[in-house]
């Protein structure tokens, strides 16, 4: 396991403070502010904490509302909506200075037989013959605005071994593309057994590059180059069949619309061997800097 990965683990290792009530704290992130990825992945580890262990998260919707000050530490609250008998909904408030940041509402489901079908998986090349996010990044270092922007991507991503299957917005800024993108993710290290663990894993990377789409159709390089400001608004997932997050992952995103401000990203990510493991929809504040 790497270094990285280890501080990761270690960043979702909530400290229970009360009954339903955990801490957690945050790293530094691209933007001066907490990581949405890491409050999602937080406040997800703070909900499955409070449910058997024979139910798995099968759904969440999410909605930042406040900007996380990465300096703070984040208390969660779960409340316990319904414990029934197949399923099991929690709702989850992170706080800062008194104020909710992010609001996250959960389901668990007993594993139990049914109807099965799901779509075909799109074509992607190996993820092994694909750059390397450290191979890549430098190659593009002149298109950043600020010129520790590459050591601050290489820092926040050093847990995951990330890949794009087509380059990325940032290094074909000012070509508007079709709103298509694609990534293979794994963690850069071995993960215990704990389905919840790669669940949250999953959560915390899919808001990494999940608005890219958004970007490409606007010939936009996105926060880094600073030709567009933005925040993630709402986030949902819905978790379809077992994965493993330190096993290669599809991450397969579009847009289908921007308007008013705002991007809508939607992705299914896939195991390697064809299973639709996740579908992703996520919403976020796409604008333009004024002069």
């Amino acid at each position: 396991m790497s270094a990285a990965l280890d501080s990761l683990l270690d960043l979702l290792d909530l400290e229970q403070i009360e009954q339903d009530i955990f801490r957690g704290t945050s790293r530094s992130a691209v933007v001066p502010r907490v990581f949405g990825g890491q409050v999602a992945a937080q406040a997800l580890v703070a909900a499955g904490r409070t449910v058997p262990d024979d139910r798995g998260a099968h759904s969440l919707h999410a909605y930042f509302l406040r900007p996380g000050d990465p300096g703070a530490s984040i208390v969660y609250s779960v409340d316990r909506i319904r414990d029934g008998r197949s399923f099991t909904t929690r709702r989850v408030v992170a706080v800062q200075h008194g104020k909710p940041i992010f609001h996250l509402s959960a389901s668990f489901q007993v594993h139990e037989e049914g109807l099965a079908h799901q779509a075909v998986m799109p074509s992607a090349p190996d993820p092994e013959t694909l750059p390397t996010t450290a191979e890549m990044l430098p190659r593009h270092a002149h298109r950043f605005t600020n010129p520790s922007m590459v050591d601050r991507l290489l820092e926040a991503r050093a847990a995951v071994d990330l890949r794009y299957v087509d380059a990325p917005p940032f290094a074909t800024a000012g070509e508007p593309r079709e709103p298509r993108s694609q990534v293979w993710f794994r963690t850069h290290g071995k993960l215990a057994d704990d389905p919840l663990l790669h669940v949250c894993l999953a959560t915390y990377v899919s808001d990494m590059t999940l608005l890219d789409s958004v970007l490409l159709a606007h010939g936009r390089g996105g926060w880094s180059v600073g030709d567009v400001v933005g925040a993630s608004l709402d986030h949902a997932m819905w978790f379809h069949r077992p994965f493993r997050a330190d096993e290669w992952l599809l991450y397969d995103q579009e847009s289908p619309s921007a308007s008013g401000g705002r991007g809508l990203g939607q992705a299914r990510i896939w195991t390697a061997d064809g299973k639709l493991a996740i579908t992703v929809i996520q919403e976020g504040l796409v604008r333009v800097p004024r002069d």
